[in-house]
C-alpha cells in the first residue's frame, strides 16, 4: 500500500504562482511513477504531469507546457507541481497518483492507470 497526501493548495491571484506537494509513505518503490491530475466541478479529471522514480524523466499535457514543472525530493519523499502565471480556469481540485511501471513517452496519462489516489488539495485562482 501506497499512500499519498497532497498539501500547499489556496487562493492565489491571476498570474501568480503556487507549488503543491505530494507526500508518499508505505511500500514506495524504485519503479514508481507519480502523476498530477486536476478536476474542475462537472469536469472529467484531468492529467497535468507525471514524473518517473528517479526524478529525470517527465511527461506534461500539452495544456502544462511552459507554465507548470513537476519534479521529486527522494530525501522527503515527495513530489512538486510548481504552477506559475496561474489562470482562474486552472482553479480545481490536484490530486497526485502513484503506479509501480515505467514511464515512456504517452503513457501513464489516464486515471484508471493509476493504483494510489491522494485526497486532493483545491486551488483556487481568482481574476
Amino acid at each position: 500500500q501506497v499512500q499519498l497526501v497532497e498539501s500547499g493548495g489556496g487562493l492565489v491571484q491571476a498570474e501568480g504562482s503556487l507549488r503543491i506537494s505530494c507526500a508518499a509513505s508505505g511500500r514506495t518503490r524504485s519503479t514508481y511513477i507519480v502523476g498530477w491530475f486536476r478536476q474542475a466541478p462537472g469536469k472529467v479529471r484531468e492529467f497535468i504531469a507525471a514524473i518517473n522514480w528517479d526524478g529525470d524523466y517527465t511527461n506534461y499535457a500539452d495544456s502544462a507546457k511552459g507554465r507548470f514543472s513537476i519534479s521529486r525530493d527522494h530525501t522527503k519523499n515527495t513530489v512538486y507541481l510548481q504552477m506559475n502565471n496561474l489562470k482562474p480556469e486552472d482553479t480545481a481540485v490536484y490530486y497526485c497518483a502513484s503506479v509501480q511501471g515505467i514511464l515512456r513517452p504517452g503513457n501513464y496519462r489516464r486515471p484508471h492507470e493509476y493504483s494510489y489516489w491522494g485526497q486532493g488539495t483545491q486551488v483556487t485562482v481568482s481574476p
